[in-house]
């Protein structure tokens, strides 16, 4: 069992940047693949970022790459997602998920992950 709690969330003007954070409780956060979805109003939620349990591995949607950087501290239980240079289409909730079956799996399927309870990003132009 994971629990998962992000921070970070908030208003900022195009062009600005952001930085989410999760933080994970469990003894066994290092085993599992970590990552970001969003969703927007009247829109499905959407991958944006993935991270294998090593670190080793990252993973992200076409509409981020090159602005946005994942990061996780396993020491912490904590991952990150920096998002610079953040444009009006990046407004969405921003969910943190956790998932045992590798980093891959987030550009497969929306489910079997434990998820946190989201955090608004706003990004007005």
């Amino acid at each position: 069992q994971v629990q998962l709690v992000e921070s970070g969330g908030g208003l900022v003007q195009a062009g600005g940047s952001l930085r989410l954070s999760c933080a994970a409780s469990g003894r066994t956060f290092s085993s599992y693949a970590m990552g970001w979805f969003r969703q927007a109003p009247g829109k499905e939620r959407e991958f944006v970022a993935a991270i294998s349990w090593s670190g080793g591995s990252m993973h992200y949607a076409d509409s981020v790459k090159g602005r946005f950087t994942i990061s996780r501290d396993n020491a912490k239980n904590t991952v990150s997602l920096q998002m610079n240079s953040l444009k009006p289409e990046d407004t969405a909730v921003y969910y943190c998920a956790a998932t045992k079956y590798g980093s891959s799996w987030f550009l497969r399927s929306l489910y079997d992950y434990y998820w946190g309870q989201g955090t608004q990003v706003t990004v007005s132009s």
